[in-house]
């Protein structure tokens, strides 16, 4: 029997029961009250630890994990599952941006944060404090944000510890989600990056685009939750086969040089974005005062795996990311890879996943 109570600030969940609520969070300058539930299951498991709504703009995820933890039952859970489906206030309920407007910053470019800095870095804090010490397993919830095309992938961070990089690229497997998207180190301030560094099984899952919210792709993504937690123990399985896998790795990242109206060449369907070659035009951007052009080029080859929809761009956004199949051909000039940026739209922005 699980005899450990799971306990966040001044929330706490004894065996056998699910408790919801807020926390508050000091974050120097201003507080911010954060919405967790916390099942704590009869028998012993992993800790998970699940997030969403780290950048504003992003719905999906967050109507998801607050669908599963109403689903979640402590009588039938092993272990601990910690939800937080809004890890970000202030970008979620005021911004609905990438950055905070409090302080302009992403929070997803600044863990494990800083516990002395600015408000959104004391958040990152907070989050890693509070939430990922003691968690074995990690997953924070995406989607391409309102100005954003995506397609559905899962990211995670080699390691260098041959037991943790074969964990999490089991995790990111078993969420049914085809393309699985790797990254040849732990390095940057992503929250699965940071997380890996301190041992926990980590992934970045990223299913829906545009910001856009519909019922269809919020069962999608908890039906795909429910298998993660089926492979890690935490429900009991229900014996169906885990869907065959991907692999990629980013090939190249590509950023506006020049302020103007975006035209890019490539679809808007995220089911067909396709592939391109080194040189292939990915679009233009056109300088509405004037109309002077700046084309946009490809670096390297590869699948368009998200693509700017907006229509209004400024030097560093970013305008595409590309992946390659990870075989061991890539695997041989893993030097040669161009990995995207660190612009305002992707969250495996480079160093790579």
């Amino acid at each position: 029997m699980n005899d450990a109570t799971l306990a966040v600030g001044s929330l706490h969940a004894q065996p056998g029961t699910k408790v919801r609520g807020t926390v508050r969070a000091d974050l120097g300058t201003l507080t911010a009250d954060m919405p967790l539930t916390l099942v704590n299951g009869t028998r012993p498991g992993p800790r998970v630890v699940i997030t969403a709504g780290v950048h504003g703009g992003e719905f999906t995820p967050i109507d998801a994990v607050v669908r599963l933890a109403d689903r979640l039952e402590p009588g039938e859970v092993h272990g601990q599952v910690v939800i937080c489906p809004v890890a970000n206030p202030p970008a979620v309920y005021q911004g609905r941006l990438n950055v905070s407007p409090v302080d302009g910053v992403n929070l997803n470019r600044v863990f494990p944060g800083d516990p002395d800095g600015g408000p959104t870095e004391r958040l990152a804090a907070w989050l890693f404090t509070h939430l990922l010490d003691g968690a074995d397993v990690y997953a924070d919830l995406h989607c391409g944000g309102i100005d954003q095309v995506l397609r559905d992938f899962v990211g995670y961070r080699l390691t260098g510890d041959p037991d943790l990089d074969k964990a999490t690229a089991e995790l990111a497997g078993s969420f049914g989600i085809e393309d699985v998207l790797l990254g040849l180190t732990a390095d940057g301030g992503n929250s699965h990056a940071a997380a890996a560094r301190r041992g926990i099984s980590a992934v970045l899952v990223e299913v829906g685009q545009l910001g856009q919210r519909d019922e269809a792709t919020a069962l999608r993504r908890v039906d795909g939750l429910l298998k993660a937690l089926r492979h890690l123990g935490v429900l009991d399985q229900d014996g169906s086969a885990p869907a065959p896998i991907r692999q990629w790795v980013w090939s190249a990242g590509v950023t506006a040089e020049a302020t103007g109206l975006w035209y890019p060449e490539f679809s808007f369907d995220a089911d067909i974005i396709g592939e391109v070659a080194e040189g292939d035009l990915l679009g233009r951007i056109v300088d509405p005062t004037d109309g002077t052009e700046h084309s946009v080029h490809a670096p390297a080859g590869g699948r368009i795996f998200y693509g700017m929809h907006g229509l209004t761009v400024a030097p560093g956004t970013e305008l595409a990311a590309l992946a390659v199949p990870w075989d061991p051909d890539t695997a041989a000039r893993a030097h040669t890879l161009r990995t995207p940026g660190l612009g305002a739209g992707s969250d495996e922005a480079g160093p790579r996943p």
